[in-house]
């Protein structure tokens, strides 16, 4: 029988079966310490012990571009110390309060400790006892029951009914927006191996194309420093020159650009630039929801552009509702600001009729337990769903196991390039090697 091995410092190194007994969680200790995320700012790492011996550590991420309706991570707000943005509050809740709440009592499963959480802290938000000490007792947890059930942790979040499979990566190689201090106003530019034949050579043309991008960069006299996840920060302007500097990129790689070779997600992250009266501005030009729509169409056109996010701000529903009446045949379209990963803010925009697919971030909505919800309603509604990192990271590949268990066919976490990011790609690739037959690619 095939065996996994969870990597360290984020998990156990333990070996696992297919197997998925069930079992009930007992905690006998759970406590955090306050250390540093990718970007030098301080974040939480929980530590958890099960009855039976059984112990795990979740890093916990923290975001930059955030949407309004986000769970609320806590933060000391003393100016001496990390600028205000301290966790050791946090930590005291994790230590404290959550810790003689849930210690020495048994829990059915994952989903009855994580609503014991949320009934602890008594907010919509999380915001007493802060999204990141809650999200990460919720991610700990969840790794230790794995242990404790003989399974890997992707199994583990495998729903009943969903198979597996390993995603198709999105690698974020040019950064702009909020993720680094260009005039580049668009976030996210992604390269997405859709035609790959499986995981590996997924992986292997993103390094090919990020390695040729670099080179590019460096003969045209462009600067080869990196953003918060990974990916290059040139100082271009307009988001198609980056598009086609990418688009070059992947055709020195050797591949083809497009839906059977290497294709091109956006991230623009619109609602950080969208301005006080409602308009958008890039690149020193103020457009309308209608400009955008518009310059998106023909951003499809002239580029393999197969996957748009955030499109335009959280706000603008209005505009959302035609963006996804005339791109959203064609054109995937994901909600992340405006659906912040609640599972009834996005049964209301299926309803709507906004976007087709959602991205999934498991400390914008605080539990393990929430996060499933909210996949399992876009899957009940034939929405995708795309798996997600911060920009804030630790070397935690939490969510490498949540995209594979999860069956839903895409991750993104940042360039191949960066510890923190690759521990993500890494992931998926041991999974790969221990599970040969798992399937990969988009959900079908």
């Amino acid at each position: 029988m095939p065996v996994d091995a969870a990597p360290c410092p984020y998990g156990i190194t333990h070996l696992f079966t297919d197997e998925r007994p069930i079992v009930s969680i007992e905690i006998t200790m759970l406590r955090a310490i306050e250390v540093l995320d990718s970007r030098a700012r301080p974040t939480l790492s929980v530590t958890v012990e099960l009855a039976g011996g059984a112990v795990a550590r979740a890093g916990v991420p923290s975001g930059a571009s955030t949407g309004s309706g986000e769970a609320v991570e806590l933060r000391d707000g003393d100016p001496e110390r990390y600028r205000g943005q301290g966790v050791r509050t946090a930590v005291g809740h994790v230590n404290g309060e959550i810790a003689d709440a849930v210690r020495s009592r048994r829990f059915a499963d994952q989903a009855a400790f994580d609503q014991a959480l949320i009934e602890l802290d008594g907010t919509p938000s999380k915001s007493r006892l802060g999204a990141n000490a809650v999200v990460g007792a919720s991610m700990a947890v969840a790794r230790a029951a794995a242990a404790r059930q003989g399974v890997p942790l992707w199994r583990s979040l495998s729903p009943d009914g969903v198979p597996a499979r390993l995603p198709v990566p999105h690698f974020n190689v040019l950064n702009g927006g909020a993720h680094a201090a260009n005039p580049l106003d668009f976030q996210e530019f992604m390269i997405a191996p859709l035609g790959a034949p499986d995981l590996a050579e997924a992986v292997r043309a993103g390094a090919e194309v990020y390695a040729a991008l670099r080179r590019r960069l460096t003969d045209g006299g462009h600067s080869a420093g990196l953003g918060d996840e990974g990916g290059f920060a040139p100082e271009l302007t307009r988001p198609e020159d980056a598009l086609a500097l990418l688009l070059d990129a992947i055709g020195d790689a050797g591949y083809t650009p497009g839906r059977d070779g290497v294709a091109i997600a956006l991230d623009p992250a619109a609602s950080e630039f969208r301005q006080p009266d409602g308009t958008y501005l890039v690149a020193g030009e103020k457009l309308t929801s209608t400009d955008m729509i518009a310059r998106y169409r023909q951003i499809t056109e002239d580029f393999p552009v197969w996957s748009i996010e955030d499109g335009l701000g959280e706000d603008d529903r209005d505009g959302w509702i035609r963006l996804t009446e005339e791109l959203g045949e064609g054109v995937q379209l994901v909600g992340d600001d405006n659906f912040v990963t609640n599972p009834a803010v996005i049964a209301q925009a299926i309803e709507d009729g906004i976007a087709n697919a959602s991205l999934i971030k498991l400390n914008q909505i605080g539990t393990v337990t929430e996060t499933l919800q909210a996949m399992a309603v876009c899957r009940q509604a034939g929405y995708g769903a795309m798996v997600s990192h911060r920009s804030g990271e630790t070397e935690d590949s939490f969510i490498a196991d949540l995209a594979v268990g999860s069956g839903c066919g895409q991750l993104k976490s940042g360039a191949p390039a960066r510890g923190e990011r690759v521990a993500k790609y890494n992931r998926l690739l041991e999974i790969a090697a221990h599970r040969p037959r798992l399937p990969f690619g988009l959900t079908p």
